[in-house]
């Protein structure tokens, strides 16, 4: 038994059926808040998004997932909201 989290190690597991996919883009013409608004909630009517980030500054949209999204449907939604997704985040 460990003497930090008192648990046995060796009948510890993870569950990572759970974890969501994480996938990040860069979008185009985003100035403002406004306009992280409009891409969040575009986005987040995908089916199986469950939490949208979108940063003015950066330019990047972060979105989680309960599986993969297809980018041509994120693309459709960001598309709707009034910009361009001009593909997956740089580093």
């Amino acid at each position: 038994m460990c003497d930090t989290c008192a648990t046995d190690a060796t009948t510890a597991t993870v569950d990572l059926t759970n974890e969501p996919v994480i996938a990040a883009y860069e979008v185009s013409g985003m100035t403002c808040g406004h306009c992280e608004g409009s891409i969040r909630e575009e986005v987040g009517q995908i089916e199986g998004v469950t939490e949208v980030t979108a940063v003015a500054a950066t330019g990047r949209l972060t979105i989680a997932s309960t599986g993969p999204i297809d980018e041509d449907a994120i693309r459709a939604a960001v598309d709707e909201a009034g910009y361009t997704l001009t593909g997956p985040a740089k580093s």
